[in-house]
């Protein structure tokens, strides 16, 4: 007989979920696999979504999570790895037109077989901008509730793929590992300016519903003021560890029943259509390896198709470069939600035989 977790109040639901991710995120992390805590909390969130536990992240608390994120991709986008991006534009540029590219060729081909209904899988495999696919997806006719599952599924699958891959071939150095564990705040001043900053331009992303903001704003105006040396951004690990979870919360908890059993009969589909998105960011990764010139784990991240979030929680665990990786993810996500919502609604609206 399978537990119900409805049968719970939110509050024992709540407690059983912390009290399970705390094990799995410290197993996860006494095998170095990065992202750890972020896998155990995930894993943990879908175990108890798909047994009834009918429960979600509270929007401001993830814009918090997001906008600590956000932060930690500003401070790896130190002066020189900004100097870097703006001599490399054509680069950055053409890799996130190709991840967004390959995207909707890859939706436009199963829409065309017809193994969604309508522009489904055009909206499913959007890298990224969630949310607005979602609004989108719907007001053109798509089946939300898979466009959704589609894109948390994605999410989930890149994540864990990306830190098993970084796990093998860029294991975290020793000053890495060392900084991890040193708990201090080592100047309350820089700390609480950093804590600030979350503060406030994440409640500004949440009132005026800017499509990523929690993530971008942060990311962008940190990064400005960190660059004219008015911010010194400190995020010691106990404030990254508990955005890590709230992140993966609020992936895994998407996994309701209800999704999944709508989901189930498209499942082989859906997950065939993201192995494939993921198989040619793997490809567009092989040539940055080869143009680029960085390291195979770096390349591949840096043109992982999202979240952005995961993936710069995973570089910032591994040893890779990861300034470079958050800049090409930053770039890719400001082009999805630049052109991500036109270019889908044009592959959606042609008809196959014409596009």
């Amino acid at each position: 007989m399978r537990f119900d977790f409805a049968v719970l109040s939110v509050k024992a639901r709540w407690g059983i979920l912390i009290c399970s991710s705390a094990p799995l995120a410290a197993l996860l992390a006494a095998g170095h696999l990065p992202a750890a805590v972020l896998l155990g909390c995930m894993f943990a969130a879908i175990a108890m979504a798909t047994h009834g536990a009918v429960m979600s992240v509270p929007k401001w608390s993830l814009g918090m999570a997001q906008g600590v994120v956000g932060c930690l991709m500003a401070h790896s986008l130190q002066p020189e790895a900004l100097h870097r991006v703006m001599s490399s534009w054509p680069l950055f540029l053409g890799v996130s037109m190709s991840v967004l590219g390959a995207s909707a060729l890859l939706g436009w081909w199963l829409m065309r077989r017809q193994i969604f209904s309508g522009s489904t899988a055009v909206w499913g495999l959007a890298p990224g901008a969630t949310s607005a696919m979602v609004v989108m997806a719907e007001s053109y006719g798509a089946d939300v509730r898979l466009v959704a599952f589609m894109q948390y599924l994605r999410v989930a699958i890149v994540t864990v793929i990306a830190a098993l891959a970084a796990h093998f071939y860029a294991v975290a150095d020793a000053a890495t590992v060392q900084a991890a564990q040193d708990w201090r705040v080592q100047d309350i001043q820089h700390f609480g300016s950093t804590v600030i900053v979350v503060l406030v331009l994440s409640t500004l992303a949440r009132k005026f519903a800017i499509p990523g903001g929690a993530l971008v704003l942060p990311l962008i105006i940190a990064g400005v003021l960190q660059y004219f040396g008015w911010l010194v951004i400190e995020l010691p690990p106990f404030v990254l560890w508990l955005a890590y979870a709230v992140i993966g919360w609020s992936i895994g908890l998407r996994f309701n029943r209800d999704i999944i059993f709508h989901a189930l009969r498209a499942l082989p589909e859906v997950l065939m259509a993201i192995m494939a998105l993921i198989v040619l960011s793997g490809l567009i990764a092989v040539g940055l390896f080869f143009i680029g010139g960085h390291d195979p784990m770096t390349s591949y991240l840096a043109s992982s198709p999202g979240g952005a979030d995961s993936v710069a929680v995973i570089a910032a665990t591994s040893a890779v470069d990861a300034g470079f990786v958050m800049a090409m993810q930053l770039a890719r996500f400001l082009m999805v939600l630049l052109f991500g919502p036109s270019v889908s609604k044009y592959v959606a609206t042609r008809p196959a035989q014409k596009f």
